[in-house]
């Protein structure tokens, strides 16, 4: 783009395409379907696109109340299309069916409704198939089932908004870029081209613009296959279809995505729906070779696992070289610190090149300055990272932004956690910078107060910063919000954990000082957290320490995802153990974030009264730890029995908090994510509950530490489990409440060590 195009606010020229603002070229418009009611929505994602429509297929113009605003094609935080609607004769088709079940495309029937007396109803059968594979692909199949032949107007309106995500999500913006028309060529343009005006032929594509405050020109090119239009109006497409009886006619076109005439994403596009299609099913099926394969003798169960493995290679996104987990659909398709490690530890059963590439991505993020705007301290790791207009503009500080207390001491946890799975010498030693770093930032935090805590310095960050986020969660026994810099008791026992995990790999590398510094410091941090945070008269650990030390003395599920890390004392951990499996914390389903004797418990509150299925796989883990079996498996059972509840049963990101009530399901948090990361990684951290690996590939040996399946289970089987170089099969049966374990197959020398 020339600096003058920049400068001349009438045409814009780029490579070799001259726009204009839309204001000054209007275009007719076509009405859209107005919806009565906020429509239930599909979801379809591919690596860093992602499509929110509603059950037709549609994505609406309009609806009362602006019902479904967050439905849209999007990618890097931008929406590329916020209509795309199916008519015919300018109404909604009459839906049949439709599923998003393989999760990067769509699949919908529906058929014509009553038009006057030309059309009787559900005589023509209208098919849909919408593929993501770096472009949005839609084929059309339209067959007339009546005796007799048919005609009727066929439309589908486009139109993009190009706006920011965290537009979408609500946030307000002063200034906005603008709307972009492509300008028809001149004559004397055609004439240099060797065009005369009576050659020219409609279009065979459409082409929606904006050009952003920093001056980056996006676009959706749509471009039409098999059928062309017979006439557009405006960014309406028209077909008048004639078909004689049984007929069937095929129509379709491509959206693709470019930012400064470049590729908006990642993925190399392919040129048809069909070519698209199997590069997702290869692609899928590379990935499936890869990871271990878990089955049991339970249908029901088997497609719980098996929609966990697609979702998180759904969820996977491409972030330069590297692939990690974005943290879930539809607000949070992109990189996140938090959200990223868990479900990277959550699923090293599955696959450890998950946390690899995790902990090589945020390792090239790492702080290396002081930035109050962006949170960013040497050693610090982001809290997140988008792409979009808002971001680049410096309306937010998302580029990265680094506000998370917990990132750090979990990106530490995550890296030995996975050279344990892996002896992987290489990125141990690669990363080991990486390290020293992080542990530098915690321990420069630690000197203020003695705790890890945080305290928000952007104007535009997060007030609280550690996994529960929102503004009203950190509350005391009042229901009053805490003040200050806050150091939250899961944060504290992450600490410890870093420090003793990193101790053992500073002795493997011969660094006794740093070995014995930081074991040192972890044993003096447990004494502390053990009687700063303990409320005496609750027996029960609060939930924070608040900006003067004082307790912030609520009853929480934080304190769960203490136990399996050895903070507590062990009375102390049974007593939170205890505490957690009240009927005010477990309401049949799984545990509670807050109490619900609280004055500021509220069941449908994202982080006050709701149920969390991450919260509860941690909890789980640390129930195993104590070596309560039967209440971890009560826990397991109850997010196994919510997670068939839910559509493809796939688990949401949260569900609310009221009481179980006999065969009724869960209720539904109206906005949860789905699918979300560490929600479906939660499925594999059950799992690794209940066979109990604990590897050692660095002495070559993999204890099975009493395992126990649940009874709704008598058969499990892990095909393809890696642990260091070796690949084996495990087969668990139970017979009555013992779970027996044996080796079926085993490729390397590793040492299997069974403990009853």
């Amino acid at each position: 783009m020339t600096p003058d195009a920049l400068m001349n606010p009438e045409k814009i020229s780029l490579d070799g395409k001259t726009f204009i603002p839309a204001e000054q070229s209007p275009i007719p418009e076509w009405p859209c379907v107005v919806s009565e009611r906020p429509q239930p929505t599909l979801t379809a994602k591919d690596d860093d696109l992602f499509l929110v429509t509603d059950t037709m297929g549609n994505i609406s113009g309009c609806s009362l109340n602006d019902g479904n605003s967050s439905m849209g094609l999007f990618c890097s935080d931008t929406r590329f299309l916020n209509r795309l609607e199916l008519q015919i004769e300018g109404r909604s088709p009459v839906l049949l069916s439709s599923t998003a079940e393989k999760g990067f495309s769509l699949s919908i029937l529906c058929a014509n409704p009553k038009i006057e007396e030309n059309l009787k109803a559900e005589t023509v059968g209208i098919r849909r198939e919408i593929v993501l594979n770096g472009a949005l692909f839609e084929e059309i199949e339209v067959t007339n089932y009546s005796t007799t032949t048919v005609s009727f107007e066929l439309s589908i309106s486009f139109d993009a908004d190009f706006i920011d995500l965290f537009e979408v999500r609500g946030y307000d913006r002063e200034k906005q870029g603008r709307i972009l028309r492509l300008a028809e060529p001149t004559t004397e343009e055609k004439a240099s081209n060797g065009i005369s005006p009576v050659q020219s032929q409609p279009p065979e594509s459409l082409n929606l613009a904006y050009q952003g405050l920093d001056g980056l020109i996006m676009e959706s090119r749509i471009q039409f296959q098999h059928c062309q239009p017979g006439y557009f109006k405006g960014y309406t497409a028209i077909w008048q279809l004639e078909l004689a009886s049984h007929e069937t006619r095929k129509l379709g076109y491509r959206v693709n995505m470019f930012t400064n005439n470049k590729s908006s994403s990642t993925v190399s596009a392919a040129f048809t729906l069909g070519q698209a299609k199997a590069a997702e099913l290869m692609e899928e099926q590379h990935w499936i070779q890869q990871i271990t394969r878990i089955s049991s003798d339970k249908s029901i169960f088997n497609h719980v696992i098996e929609r966990a493995e697609q979702d998180i290679y759904l969820l996977r996104q491409s972030f330069g070289k590297y692939k990690t987990v974005s943290a879930g659909v539809p607000w949070f398709s992109a990189l996140f610190g938090r959200d990223s490690l868990i479900t990277a530890s959550q699923t090293l059963m599955l696959n450890p090149q998950i946390a690899k590439e995790t902990l090589m991505l945020l390792a090239t993020y790492q702080g290396k300055i002081e930035d109050d705007w962006r949170e960013e301290e040497p050693g610090k790791i982001l809290h997140e990272l988008r792409l979009g207009e808002m971001a680049r503009c410096q309306e937010i500080p998302h580029t990265p932004y680094y506000g998370t207390v917990d990132a750090t001491p979990l990106w530490l946890m995550l890296y030995a956690e996975y050279y344990a799975w892996t002896h992987d010498q290489e990125t141990l030693e690669q990363l080991w910078p990486n390290a020293l770093a992080a542990m530098e930032w915690i321990d420069r935090n630690l000197k203020q107060n003695g705790y890890l805590s945080y305290h928000r310095r952007s104007k535009r960050g997060l007030a609280n910063q550690g996994w529960k986020d929102s503004g009203d969660c950190i509350v005391n026994h009042k229901g009053e919000l805490a003040n200050g810099s806050i150091a939250l008791c899961e944060v504290q026992a992450y600490v410890y954990a870093a420090k003793m995990r990193l101790a053992e790999t500073a002795r493997m590398k011969k660094r006794l000082d740093l070995s014995d510094r930081w074991q040192e410091e972890a044993r003096n941090l447990k004494v502390r957290f053990n009687k700063d945070f303990w409320i005496e008269d609750q027996d029960f650990c609060a939930l924070a320490l608040d900006g003067d030390g004082k307790q912030v003395d609520s009853i929480t599920s934080n304190p769960g995802h203490c136990l399996h890390l050895g903070i507590f004392t062990p009375e102390k951990a049974y007593s939170v153990a205890e505490r957690l499996r009240a009927p005010d914390m477990f309401n049949g389903w799984g545990i509670r974030t807050l109490s619900s004797l609280s004055p500021a418990y509220n069941p449908m509150g994202y982080h006050v009264g709701s149920v969390w299925p991450h919260d509860n796989s941690l909890v789980a883990m640390g129930l195993r730890s104590l070596g309560l079996v039967d209440q971890a498996l009560e826990l397991f059972q109850g997010l196994f029995d919510m997670t068939i509840h839910q559509p493809y049963q796939c688990p949401p990101e949260l569900f609310c908090g009221y009481e179980r009530n006999g065969d009724k399901a869960p209720v539904k948090y109206p906005v949860a994510c789905t699918p979300q990361a560490w929600a479906t990684g939660s499925i594999f951290q059950l799992l690794q509950m209940i066979v109990n690996l604990v590897p050692d590939a660095q002495n070559n040996c993999l204890r099975i530490i009493d395992p126990a399946l649940p009874e709704s289970i008598n058969r499990l089987s892990l095909h393809n489990l890696r642990v260091g170089p070796t690949i084996l099969d495990l087969e668990f049966e139970r017979s009555g409440s013992t779970t027996a374990c044996r080796v079926a197959k085993k490729r390397g020398n590793l040492r299997v060590v069974i403990e009853a």
